[in-house]
């Protein structure tokens, strides 16, 4: 760290991940756990509650007394401790094998708090986790055979493969969509969601909405259905709902006529059942949408990506939150379970002569499908997508397309290509970082520097402020709720006019037009 790093850090005041105290107290393991069950952070030793430096002795004594007590956490704490002036500054590192606990019990951080964990959020830590696995979780209320829907078994079981007639006790302990219990057979959560008669009695978040909207949002709905037939069946009459409302033209290759869908439907398929797969069945309160507009079709999946997993991941590794799902799927050759869906939707799409989908994670995972352009010019488009700007929910045209894969032909270079397509519109020459609307969607609720953080899976402090959160407020596109208080423990963050007036009008150029922001830096 340099002087200048540990001067923002004192401007910026108490949050989430910065903790100030004047000397090593009988509080300094719960801040370390804290820390390290939340998104890590750093603790200034030698600063009072305002931000005052007072100072600190930098003694071998109390850089082992800091090390001492970071190994007595359970799991031991990482930690690395420096020198900045009169300040000792203690970074804590996300614990990769959380929860963490000291002897006073669980904490983490909420704000600039420090909170212990009752027993509901040790549960929900666990959950979050993934250290307690959903799919694997057995599910007491479920009743055999009473509850169990024999032709939704027979249907998995023809398209499994399966041969002979072996007794469905049997296959359904083998597959491990239940175990035995002395006589009785208890059913795992994924194997209701797969062979319940009434699966919404068990799991009220399982189903899926299809909606049909008449423009770019979702103001005027034409058409909903709610699917929760259970995983196999809703998969497939979410594909028909698509089907019914989208349109098919036609190219003539010599003397055969070929149709041509107007979205990759094999792409969409996949997303489909992606999302029902690696969805947080956790959240009870939240369903996977697909919903048709205009000029777009959007897939969103409850619980954004599984633990460990990035954007910039997508399409190099797969982590699979819900591991039983996917091999019951995969059974029914649903999937590859290799983890390749990614790029397979992408191929798709290529290969359908339709623009690359965008991947966006913000609490929700959510794939967004751009029509083909030769079916749109064939049967007349509704709303033809003009601009391509990241944020604005419109696609790149197919001369785009061709143009950008001439000049980037590789096999990634379909990753961002929505970042770097040119616009038709002239006056729109700078490029726009998805980190920089990012933050100002966030910010359009009202947030902390931490939320902001977060939102951008950034985990170093000091980057995030001088790369990002600065930048946005000098520029106009952010703005503090408490601006005369700027280090206030209360501060929040909220889009400023000008960056409404961006996310609400990206076809018009707008007053302060967002810089290059973060550009020499990508997310952690």
């Amino acid at each position: 760290m340099k002087a200048t790093d540990l001067d923002i850090l004192l401007q910026e005041g108490e949050s989430a991940m910065l903790e100030y105290k004047e000397g090593l107290s009988s509080s300094f393991a719960r801040e370390l756990v804290a820390f390290a069950n939340t998104a890590g952070g750093r603790i200034l030793l030698g600063v009072q509650d305002d931000g005052t430096v007072k100072g600190i002795a930098d003694t071998n004594q109390l850089r082992a007394r800091i090390q001492d007590i970071a190994r007595n956490c359970d799991p031991p704490v990482k930690v690395l401790v420096q020198r900045m002036g009169e300040v000792t500054v203690v970074t804590v590192r996300e614990s990769d094998a959380k929860p963490v606990q000291c002897s006073d019990g669980f904490f983490w951080r909420q704000g600039a708090v420090t909170q212990k964990l009752s027993r509901d959020e040790i549960r929900d830590l666990f959950r979050s986790e993934e250290v307690i696995r959903f799919d694997l979780s057995l599910c007491p209320k479920f009743r055999y055979p009473q509850d169990f829907d024999r032709e939704k078994y027979e249907a998995w079981l023809q398209l499994s493969g399966i041969t002979g007639r072996p007794r469905a006790e049997d296959v359904l302990v083998n597959i491990e969509a239940a175990e035995r219990s002395g006589s009785k057979l208890i059913f795992r959560n994924a194997g209701v969601l797969f062979f319940a008669g009434n699966v919404r009695h068990f799991f009220n978040q399982a189903y899926i909405t299809c909606l049909l909207a008449k423009g770019a949002d979702k103001v005027h709905i034409l058409d909903r259905k709610d699917f929760a037939g259970g995983i196999v069946s809703d998969i497939e009459d979410s594909l028909r709902f698509i089907e019914r409302n989208t349109r098919t033209a036609y190219r003539i290759e010599g003397l055969r006529r070929e149709d041509v869908p107007e979205y990759p439907m094999k792409a969409l398929r996949e997303a489909i059942t992606n999302a029902v797969m690696h969805r947080d069945w956790f959240m009870e309160g939240a369903n996977v949408f697909v919903e048709i507009y205009t000029d777009r079709i959007e897939i969103s999946s409850p619980g954004g990506l599984p633990k460990g997993m990035k954007l910039s991941d997508l399409g190099k590794k797969s982590v699979r939150r819900n591991a039983l799902i996917a091999d019951l799927l995969h059974r029914i050759t649903f999937i590859e379970k290799a983890g390749t869906g990614i790029k397979r939707m992408r191929d798709e799409a290529h290969d359908q002569r339709c623009p690359a989908p965008i991947f966006e994670d913000n609490g929700f995972f959510t794939a967004i499908f751009y029509p083909n352009p030769e079916v749109r010019t064939q049967v007349g488009a509704m709303e033809e997508p003009k601009t391509t700007r990241v944020g604005t929910k419109t696609g790149p045209s197919r001369d785009q397309v061709q143009a950008y894969d001439e000049a980037h032909d590789t096999e990634e270079s379909t990753t961002h290509l929505p970042l770097k397509y040119p616009t038709s519109t002239p006056q729109v020459t700078q490029q726009v970082t998805q980190q920089v609307l990012t933050i100002l969607r966030v910010a359009m609720r009202e947030a902390s520097a931490a939320d902001l953080q977060s939102a951008l899976r950034l985990k170093d402090r000091v980057h995030f402020l001088k790369k990002y959160l600065e930048p946005a407020l000098k520029k106009g596109l952010i703005e503090r709720t408490i601006p005369d208080k700027p280090r206030s423990s209360k501060q929040r963050y909220r889009t400023a006019p000008a960056g409404r007036a961006f996310l609400e009008s990206p076809e018009k150029e707008p007053q302060a037009r967002p810089p290059n922001i973060g550009y020499d830096g990508e997310p952690e």
